[in-house]
């Protein structure tokens, strides 16, 4: 009876001295939430918090090829460029006047991009129209005939005239 007891005992204290293997260590992968301003945001591991946050909510359209950063300044990770034209969500405005992006539909943060990067989706096509430039119309040169055999044009530039 005292070997039972003694064996019992031993086996509850082998037992209390166990530790739990520790939680895996996150991949870059592995998605977070984070708290900033009152804001949850959920994120890969390798996209950084911002430290803070200013809520937009709206759609907006890429203007170029931006990179999109893993943290909001050109020191961080490059994740990925964004696509010409193609339709983001912007979930708000963080330091330095950079944006937080989530894929359209979605509520995810993927990652931050400078604010001339992207334009609200209204006014997408006027921006773009604007950024295109113009031909200017060709002038007609002004030229008189000089005596039959020579002419003399006026020079655009300066209004003076020169004979050939």
């Amino acid at each position: 009876m005292k070997m039972r007891n003694v064996l019992a005992l031993l086996f509850v204290f082998a037992l209390s001295a166990c530790k739990a293997p520790p939680p895996p260590a996150p991949t870059d992968d592995t998605l977070v939430t984070s708290e900033v301003n009152g804001v949850t945001l959920t994120h890969r591991y390798a996209v950084k918090a911002p430290t803070e946050f200013t809520p937009i909510n709206e759609n907006y359209r890429a203007l170029y090829p931006a990179s999109l950063m893993s943290q909001p300044d050109y020191g961080g990770k490059l994740v990925r460029q964004l696509e010409n034209g193609k339709t983001y969500v912007v979930l708000g405005q963080v330091e330095h006047f950079w944006m937080a992006l989530a894929e359209e539909g979605q509520e995810e943060l993927i990652g931050y991009v400078p604010m001339r990067a992207v334009v609200k989706s209204a006014l997408y096509e006027e921006t773009v129209r604007k950024q295109t430039p113009r031909l200017k119309p060709r002038q007609k040169q002004t030229c008189v005939n000089v005596d039959g055999s020579s002419k003399a044009c006026k020079n655009k530039t300066s209004g003076t005239w020169i004979l050939d």
